[in-house]
């Protein structure tokens, strides 16, 4: 199913708070934002179709010190998909998850 521009990510966005341990979605612009600048993209989100009718998300994320990461990289990659496929019937072949930072709490 083709969907509009724009619907996808926040939906994404949202589900990636709910995660436990992110501290937040997005990062300073780098290399790979300036790359994708034609996918218009929420900040540090970035979904590209697949051939076979499904989406691939690239996330960029920050975490929380003391958390496991690949806990979170699981649980970010389950909410991502499950809200997709719940809200806008959107089938996601893969999460990828960029860990741009460690949020030290004070």
């Amino acid at each position: 199913g083709r969907c509009a521009p724009g619907v996808v990510e926040p939906i994404a966005i949202l589900a990636v708070r709910e995660v436990p341990g992110v501290a937040s979605v997005g990062a300073a612009p780098s290399g790979i934002r300036s790359l994708l600048a034609f996918n218009q993209s929420t900040q540090g989100v970035v979904v590209v179709p697949e051939a076979d009718g499904t989406f691939a998300v690239d996330l960029t994320i920050r975490v929380q010190s003391g958390r496991s990461l690949n806990a979170i990289a699981e649980q970010v990659r389950t909410a991502v998909s499950d809200a997709l496929l719940s809200q806008i019937g959107l089938e996601v072949s893969r999460v990828d998850i960029n860990v741009n930072g460690i949020q030290f709490q004070d």
